[in-house]
């Protein structure tokens, strides 16, 4: 015990050379001992010291960091095996994966070459490993650089002594750790599950030193192995020694824990007389003491009655479940009872078992995995433990979790096919996991209620148990669906008998599930949501697993399998049927989706005749056995039709849920698919008379097929009659012509499913891989077959590239189907099989006509669905043809024909379209006429009264004379037997005798009314001659409810019966349908059929008229007896007449049509003469509309009218001025923005910084530049006067923008109360002031009152003046004097006190508050006048920077600033400027002032520092209103004077020293010439000599001038540096004249700008010759003598003390000139941002994000809705929009790929500005495929910012509640 004591270092490298010696056992001795006292496991487990000892002495004596890195040179691994867990973001690439679920590490995708691969980035759900370096999952071509060069396999040996003492003292630190959990475990009744978690918490840290152990590499796994899987040492270790009382007790609480797990020792097992373990799993690894019995514990010893009992803990759940009998077949009853733990690898995965998989213990075991011998035995142990997994993830809470840890597990196991193959031979993998699927199942099953329900024997899963409702099952199945996709495994499985009769049994559990019982009196009270479970049950536990047998089943040679597989699902299904006591019809009202045996019987028929050529007889059973089948697929497409009817209504909306999934993408080739095919089979196999008949009867709709015009019908309301006939019908076109399984190949059918799709919408290439139903099982690819899915997408569909309006929605680029397609693919019956949505049909037939006009197929009417050539039928299915050539099918066709030209009630144009649909399939398809037909009833006479034969093309031309009907008393046919008319014609008295005859015989010839009674005997007759030997099969033919529609009742007195002659063959009946369509008597000629043959092709697209030619085409061609029949009906037709009937109903039929014809010429007529009103309308509203007429609308340009200007309330709308009283006010939006303070000097975007050199910096912004600006000013000058001398709002400025809609301010008012009454609010606060616009919709936040006033006064305030420019400066100095006027107390004035309130609540204090002491006069006046300032530099912004576009822009129109100065001109009168200090003194007037400037007070600022535009808006603003033009341009003149002197000392600051001197000399010589005054080169000199009497201004960047100054200035050059100057200050200036006056702004191109404005403004005389080139000096206009004013001026600079001249030339030379806002540039592929940002930290909190985000405007990196990075409860992205963008901010978030924007209080998502190659987003990056950017989106984003139109543009806000 010494030496626990001693220094751990020196202890381990003593013991290590102890151990290293030949006789090494006082090391052991020493070590043991040692290892005893440390790792005590008595001791607590968070005690780490045990683990230092443990490192120290693995690293023997040496730093454990260096030992790693030792171990690690030696790795010899050639597989990367990284392990990840949830969330973690991978990359998986089809084109190199073998297996569908490889998977590779971001490291080694990028070093491996995938360019051009079909590849995805993912979010791992489950978690994973990556795969490189792994051939049997992926191909070699895929690995990374590292793993293809296999750098592991050339490494060193391992030296013996390295590993030498992890090999001693890992295994006891294992069962330490194993002791630990033995320990700490409880059973879960005792405990809560938080103390299990409280056991992992404690030995994290020793579990994450295993971690780190198999991150050394391959030498340190082979150890581990070595250890983990040694009997021997488990065995010594586990027991526990005799004299340790504390290993014995923990031991004994692993075999209670054992036992409580459903499982007993062996021993106990043979003492309760129980089998004993059977030599059949020895194979695994040899029977070792500790065997268990698992989950059949109590197995009786004969496998026949194996019922399992109930689980302990099952015994209190559901009273109505009843356990299964297992297949007898079973192996042997103990194939999963089993578990022996003899090593500690097996214990360890016990255990992670028994604590629900804690992450760690996961990772560590599969860390292991790279490692060949710990693969295979882990495999062996996971797939021992397999029935125990499944019972504690049954038991557990968190199955959603542990399902993931287990698949984490299991891919990686099972996808590697060698691995799965060994497991199975050995371990009989298969047996085990149907086993235990069957038992999991088993758990929750009851008893059926379908067909029979009190003698039902069959039981089906219960759908609302939480196993089924949560998926609780599919790690099991999916580790199933896994191993069926090795060929090898799977043919193992397809070749035992007794494994696939107990598959069967386990999907019989799913047949008939979720069953539905129609409500017929009331709405059902609780709408079951089950419906989801139980198709994602039969999705995955059936379904899948059929796919991949399928797969496997493509072949010849695999011919046995099929034939095994369609035996069983035959037994299977008898079997069922017999359980559930079916005869011969399905019980009424019911209806289960859900038939997973035919299914698996239908698509392994399939199969074989397509891929195996099988003959299809051999694989089919007898006659009856096929009409048993067919029943319950039919009663599905029937009780389709009655959903979509609406018979089901009383059932919830659930059960439309149903019908939608049954048909869905993803469900329909396993669920529709197979049941139309297994129809189309039985169909073609069946008696073609007995199974129409059924289909009718089926659909409820029997009783309508009569001639007669009323009937009565036992079972439908009136008003489902005609939806369920057409249901009928559509259904038989569906049959008799979809070809799916019936001889299309792959290719055919993926091209036929896009064009349906794209038919029905244009589509995205996203959902349209969605949308084309995929072989779900995932190793086929995306369609098998030779043709890929691109190469189909192109052949049929255009792309049509995603387009913008800056308005609209954001489009994705789409599919759109080719013009051909609509012309020859179009196919209406595929469109109608796959559509979810009904209202999608529709979609596709408007498609189609829009197609048809356009191009001018068809221009009148609308189209019918086109008729479409179908695939040939494989020869196994010609039987189908049958359907179509049957006399029972032919009366209906009859009947129906006759129905619709006589108007009968509940016909339907799409009746008619489906009737003829099936003739002309009928005629297209001929049945090969084989004489000997086996029905023996087919000669009854009376069937032959009707047709003939059975051959459509003959029947069409029989005529029918008579048919007998029976019709309730009250039907027109009779009225007119009991009182013949007097004047009796032949003909009606010949009607009258034979009906007195035909009364006589009537069963001879009847007709119609026998047609289905008839039908209901042949079906009698039919079952008869399946059953020959059996006479009870006559009794229950037909279940009591059904008979008494069929016998000929105990008559009701009120059916009587009739007999109507109706002289009509089928093709007389067509005939006149095409007269009565086209509405014109005799529209077929008799010569019309040669001029038909003459032009075939004339017909592909059209009407029913089209429709009918064809067909009469047709016909003719293929028979010469029709084409004579025809030309004699055509010779002598005549308008329908009624049979024999002179009623006034027949009077309405007849002017039906002449009505209907009158009623659409009347409506053309309307149409045309509203069309020419219209259009002329349009014609002179676009003559007002001229330019010219704009801008006298314009506020303020209105000379035109003389009265006061009127605005339109739109609220009340009435009309008048806005008065001090009732004043109006403009609808604004009033937002802070920091937009201008964004601008940079340059007109380049700043790039967004994706590697870590890359950074941004935001101090040459526009914002931070005024910021410094100001700052800088305020240490030297006086605070007001630096308050005067910039504007601010470049960050938080306030914005003003209107819609231009006007309201009363008291009606406002109004409006806003009736919106806070209203609850249901769009995403705005009312309780903030926010409304929309009640017109326009637009939001807006404030009104700003319209000023009331005359416009006759703005004339005068126009007229060009005389004046001398001295007697204006000296007017608008006197105007100045005059003291603000107070204005009255009205309602105007407090509107605008509020607005004022409203505009500084806008933006945020500190973008307000820049003066020394906040809330001053002087801060308030800066904040106002900045208000005019930020909106007009926006305006000039959105002109584009300049106004050389002219003219009133868009904005302009709708622009308030008028308004807006009224109301800050009239807050800022309250101020008035102190005269002593008024600029305008110093702007015109060369002082005489002695310095008598007090020390103490700091001096003013320099007229040379001040912001020209802030002192223009100042004196405009102060100055009374309304200000006279003559005045402004004063103002305008005398600031340009002093903008133009800062031009030139800026200028001259810019000069090297000895150009300084060069031009201050030349310029001298010309002071004294005349126009001295306005010459650059004098005034430039007189400014140097000025500002060079002191020595500190130029001389402080004397370093940094020489350095810019290479190039020379000439006199160009320094005019156009001159004119940049002062540009900015003229566009202003003017920008501010066409605000206030309504002058228009001319344009001009950007090179005469300057002298544009410059004329505009009135400095520049127009000059008649523009060749002369303009000088910038000649726009001075002096009142005083230029030099004096310019000495003044210098002198206020040289003037100052030493300290601040310094800095006084940084504040001299300032550039006004800003480039345009820009967002940031963004890489061209997303994934430079992604790889960068996703892992990167936070600045603020050091962590990595769960969501990261980027702010777009200055590239800050944020937390979005991170609580780490929270403020004051605000998130960061919402902190960070208040301070970069003043509450605006636009933020990519890097996860998810879209751009969220942050306004105020709201949000919302804006999109994607990265597209995938097909144009479209891939929000939170589902799909993983490479994003590029798309430039016009991110233009118009960064429109959207520059121009503050979020709000307006988008239009699903939310609140944010400062959480993101």
């Amino acid at each position: 015990m010494a030496l626990v004591c001693r220094d751990k270092k020196s202890t381990a490298a003593h013991l290590k050379a102890d151990l290293n010696r030949t006789d090494n056992s006082s090391g052991v001795r020493q070590l043991k001992e040692l290892l005893d006292c440390v790792l005590d496991p008595e001791k607590p487990a968070a005690d780490t010291e045990a683990l230092d000892w443990c490192k120290c002495l693995i690293a023997g004596g040496e730093g454990f960091e260096e030992f790693c890195k030792t171990v690690r040179s030696y790795d010899n691994a050639t597989l990367c095996g990284l392990v990840w867990t949830a969330n973690f973001v991978a990359y998986r690439c089809r084109t190199c994966g073998i297996s569908p679920c490889m998977s590779l590490c971001a490291e080694c995708f990028n070093n491996g070459d995938h360019t051009g691969h079909d590849f995805n980035m993912f979010r791992s759900q489950a978690g994973g490993a990556c795969d490189c370096g792994d051939s049997n999952v992926m191909r070699e071509t895929g690995f990374c650089r590292r793993h293809r060069l296999r750098t592991g396999e050339n490494v060193p040996s391992v030296p013996r002594d390295l590993l030498l003492m992890s090999e001693m003292v890992l295994p006891r630190f294992i069962i330490c750790i194993i002791q630990y959990l033995r320990d700490g475990y409880t059973e879960p009744d005792t405990s809560t599950e938080r103390d299990l978690q409280k056991v992992l918490q404690q030995l994290e840290p020793q579990i994450s030193f295993l971690e780190e152990l198999t991150k050394m590499g391959g030498a340190m796994r082979t150890v581990l192995t070595k250890i983990l899987t040694n009997q021997q040492i488990f065995k010594d270790l586990s027991m526990g020694q005799e004299e340790n009382v504390y290993a014995k007790k923990n031991y004994e609480k692993y075999l209670s824990a054992l036992k409580n797990s459903g499982l007993v020792s062996v021993e106990e097992k043979a003492q309760s007389g129980a089998a004993e373990p059977t030599p059949g799993v020895e194979a695994g690894a040899g029977a070792g003491t500790g065997a268990l019995v698992l989950l059949g514990a109590e197995a009786p010893a004969s496998p026949d009655e194996s019922n399992k009992e109930e689980d302990q803990d099952g015994g209190q759940s559901v009273g109505q479940r009843k356990r299964v009998k297992l297949s007898s077949t079973a192996k042997d009853p103990s194939i999963m009872d089993s578990l022996k733990h003899k090593c500690f690898l097996e214990e360890l995965l016990f255990w992670t078992i028994k604590y629900e998989f804690p992450q760690k213990m996961v990772t560590f075991l599969l860390n292991m995995l790279p490692d060949q011998d710990y693969k295979i035995t882990f495999t062996k142990t996971f797939v021992q433990h397999y029935a125990f997994i499944m019972k504690t993830l049954m038991k557990s809470q968190e199955s959603d979790t542990m399902s993931n840890r287990i698949v984490h597990i299991s891919v990686q196991l099972f996808s590697n096919e060698e691995l799965a193959r060994h497991v199975t031979e050995e371990c009989q993998l298969l047996d085990i996991m149907v086993t235990v699927l069957l038992y999991m199942m088993e758990s929750c099953l009851i008893k059926s209620e379908l067909q029979d329900e009190e003698n039902s024997r069959h039981v089906v899963v219960n759908c609302s148990e939480a196993l089924l409702k949560n998926n609780t099952y599919w790690p099991l199945v999916s580790d199933f669906i896994n191993i069926l996709s090795h060929q090898s495994v799977a043919k193992k499985f397809l070749e035992d008998h007794s494994l696939l009769m107990l598959w069967m049994s386990f999907v019989s559990f799913f047949q008939g599930m979720n069953l539905n019982k129609r409500e017929l009196s009331e709405h059902v009270e609780f709408e079951s949501q089950t419906y989801y479970a139980a198709f994602a049950a039969e999705l995955e536990a059936c379904a899948q697993p059929m796919w991949g047998l399928l797969t496997h089943c493509k072949v010849k040679e695999t011919q046995e399998y099929t034939r095994t597989v369609v035996r069983y699902c035959l037994e299977t299904l008898q079997i069922w049927f017999d359980a559930i006591g079916f005869v011969d019809e399905p019980a009424p009202n019911q209806v289960t989706f859900h038939l997973p045996l035919h299914r698996f019987y239908a698509m392994f028929l399939s199969k074989a005749v397509k891929c195996q050529g099988l003959h299809l007889d051999s694989l089919l059973p007898d006659q009856e056995m096929l009409m048993k089948i067919m029943v319950h697929p039919l009663q599905i497409q029937a009780s389709l039709s009655e959903i979509h009817s609406n018979m089901w209504v009383r059932n919830g909306l659930q059960i439309k849920g149903q019908a939608m999934t049954y048909v869905q993408s993803h469900f329909c080739n396993s669920m529709i698919d197979p049941d139309i095919f297994l129809l189309q089979v039985c169909a073609s196999r069946l008696d073609p008379d007995y199974f129409i008949s059924s289909v009718f009867e089926r659909f409820k709709v029997v009783d309508l097929l009569t001639m007669a015009s009323v009937h009565q019908n036992a079972i439908l309301d009136g008003e489902h009659e005609r939806p369920m006939l057409e249901g009928a019908l559509t259904f038989l076109v569906i049959l008799s012509s979809l070809r799916i399984h019936l001889g299309m190949a792959d290719d055919e059918i993926l091209r036929a499913e896009m064009v349906s799709q794209l038919c029905m919408n244009d589509r995205t290439h996203s959902s349209l891989l969605d949308l084309i139903p995929e072989n779900p099982n995932p190793k086929s690819g995306i369609v098998p077959g030779s043709c890929s899915f691109e190469e189909m997408l192109s052949a049929v569909a255009d792309f049509k590239a995603p387009v913008f309006e800056p308005g609209g929605s954001m489009q994705q680029g789409m599919y759109t189907p080719k013009e051909e397609v609509w012309e020859k693919e179009f196919d209406p019956i595929m469109v109608v099989l796959r559509t979810v949505y009904r209202r999608d049909v529709q979609s596709a037939m408007d498609r189609y006509s829009a197609f048809l006009k356009q191009s001018g197929m068809h221009t009148t009417g609308n189209p019918w669905p086109p008729y479409k050539e179908r695939t040939p039928l494989h020869p196994c299915y010609k039987g189908l043809d049958r359907l179509l050539h049957c006399k029972t099918l032919h009366i209906v066709i009859f009947t129906l024909l006759y129905k619709i030209w006589l108007d009968h009630s509940n016909m339907s144009e799409h009746i008619l379209c489906m009737v003829l649909y099936l003739i002309e399939l009928g005629l297209d398809n001929q049945v090969q006429e084989d004489k000997e037909d086996e029905e023996p009833c087919i000669e009854e006479h009376c069937h032959d009264s009707w047709f003939p034969g059975t051959n459509l093309l003959s029947n069409l031309h029989h005529v029918i004379n008579y048919v007998r009907v029976r019709v309730p008393e009250t039907a027109p046919e009779v009225k007119r037997e009991r009182d013949p008319p007097p004047s009796t014609s032949a003909e009606a008295s010949n009607f009258g005798q034979n009906s007195r005859r035909l009364t006589g015989n009537w069963r001879e010839n009847v007709r119609e009314a026998q047609v289905f009674s008839l039908v209901a005997e042949r079906r009698r007759k039919f079952q008869e001659i399946i059953n020959r030997s059996s006479t009870e099969a006559s009794q229950v033919v037909r279940p009591k409810s059904s008979s008494t529609r069929w016998v000929p009742p105990g008559t009701p007195p009120q059916l009587v019966t009739e007999i109507l002659e109706i002289r009509e063959s089928m093709l007389s009946l067509l005939i006149k349908l095409h007269q009565k369509l086209s509405a014109k008597q005799n529209s077929l000629s008799a010569t019309w059929l040669e001029d038909m043959e003459a032009n075939p092709n004339h017909h592909a697209h059209g009407d029913g008229i089209t429709a009918i030619e064809r067909i009469l085409t047709k016909a003719a061609t293929r028979s010469r007896q029709s084409k004579r029949s025809i030309q004699e009906i055509c010779g002598k037709v005549s308008p329908p007449v009624a049979p024999k009937k002179n009623s006034p109903t027949d009077k309405k039929t007849m002017d039906k049509d002449e009505r209907r014809q009158r009623a659409r010429e009347r409506q053309q007529k309307l149409l045309a003469e509203f069309a020419s009103k219209q259009k002329s309308f349009m014609e002179t509203a676009m003559d007002v509309e001229s330019p010219d007429a704009e801008a006298a609308m314009d506020l303020g340009a209105s000379e035109v009218m003389e009265s006061e200007v009127l605005y339109d309330c739109v609220i009340c709308g009435q009309s008048g001025p806005s008065t001090e009283d009732r004043p109006t006010g403009l609808v604004v939006l009033l937002q802070a923005s920091s937009v201008l303070g964004h601008r940079y000097k340059s007109d380049e975007a700043k790039k967004l910084p994706t590697t870590d050199d890359e950074h941004i910096y935001p101090a040459d912004t526009c914002g931070a530049t005024h910021d410094v600006r100001l700052a800088l000013m305020q240490r030297f000058f006086k605070d007001s006067s630096c308050l005067q001398s910039v504007s601010i709002g470049w960050d938080g400025g306030v914005y003003v923008q209107t819609c231009g809609h006007t309201l009363h301010i008291d009606c406002h008012k109004s409006y806003m109360e009736s919106l806070r009454n209203d609850q249901v609010l769009q995403g705005f606060s009312v309780d903030k002031g926010e409304f929309t616009c009640p017109l326009c919709r637009q939001f807006a936040n404030s009104v700003l009152p319209c000023r009331p006033g005359r416009s006759t006064e703005v004339v005068s305030w126009h007229m060009p003046t005389n004046k001398k420019t001295a007697v204006l400066v000296k007017e608008v100095e006197d105007l100045q004097e005059q003291l603000g006027l107070f204005p009255t107390e009205s309602n105007l004035s407090k509107e605008m006190e509020l607005v004022i309130k409203d505009i500084k609540n806008t933006t945020q204090r500190k973008y307000m508050d820049y003066g020394k002491n906040p809330g001053s006069p002087d801060n308030d006046f800066l904040f106002m006048y900045s208000v005019a300032r930020t909106n007009l530099e926006l305006e000039l912004v959105h002109r584009g920077g300049n106004l050389c576009s002219g003219g009133a822009s868009a904005a302009a129109k709708r622009s308030c600033l008028n308004q807006l100065f009224h109301v800050l001109a009239m807050h800022m009168r309250l101020y008035s400027i102190d005269s002593a200090y008024n600029p305008w003194t110093r702007l015109t007037q060369v002082a005489q002032r002695s310095d008598e400037c007090q020390d103490d007070e700091r001096p003013e600022v320099p007229m040379l520092f001040r912001d020209c535009p802030s002192l223009l808006i100042i004196f405009v603003l102060t100055m009374p209103q309304p200000l006279r033009k003559e005045h402004f341009i004063c103002l305008v003149r005398m600031l340009y004077n002093l903008q133009y002197t800062q031009a030139l000392a800026a200028l001259s600051a810019k000069f090297s020293p000895e150009e300084r001197r060069a031009w201050s000399t030349s310029g001298a010589l010309n002071k004294n010439a005349f126009n001295a005054e306005k010459s650059f080169d004098a005034l430039l000199s007189h400014v140097i000599s000025e500002l060079s009497k002191v020595k500190t201004v130029y001389d402080v960047n004397a370093e940094e001038t020489s350095m810019q100054s290479s190039c020379v200035w000439s006199p160009q050059s320094i005019e156009y540096s001159l004119q940049r100057f002062c540009l900015p200050y003229l566009r202003l200036s003017c920008l501010l004249q066409h605000h206030l006056y309504g002058d228009n702004l001319s344009g001009c191109p950007d090179e005469e700008e300057f002298s544009g404005l410059a004329g505009c403004l009135g400095l520049l005389a127009p000059t008649p010759q523009p060749s002369n080139p303009i000088y910038s000096a000649s726009c001075l206009d002096w009142t005083v003598n230029a030099f004096d004013l310019m000495t003044q001026w210098c002198s206020e600079v040289t003037g100052l003390s030493d300290t601040q001249a310094e800095k006084a030339i940084t504040l001299l030379v300032q550039d006004p000139q800003w480039a345009s806002p820009h967002l940031l540039h963004l890489p061209d592929n997303y994934n430079i941002i992604f790889q960068y940002y996703h892992k990167k930290a936070c600045t603020a909190c050091k962590k990595v994000p769960k969501d990261p985000a980027l702010c777009l405007v200055c590239g800050a990196f944020v937390c979005l809705k991170g609580l780490c990075c929270k403020q004051q409860g605000i998130c960061e992205c919402v902190l960070h929009s208040q301070h970069c963008g003043a509450a605006t901010g636009i933020f990519l978030l890097i996860n998810a790929s879209v751009i969220i924007i942050i306004r105020g209080h709201r949000f919302c998502l804006w999109g994607s500005v990265y597209l995938d190659a097909h144009g479209e987003e891939d929000r939170d990056l589902r799909r993983g495929k490479p994003l590029f950017l798309c430039v016009e989106r991110y233009r118009v984003l960064e429109q959207q910012w520059v121009w503050h139109t979020f709000d307006h543009i988008n239009k699903r806000w939310g609140p944010h509640y400062n959480g993101l």
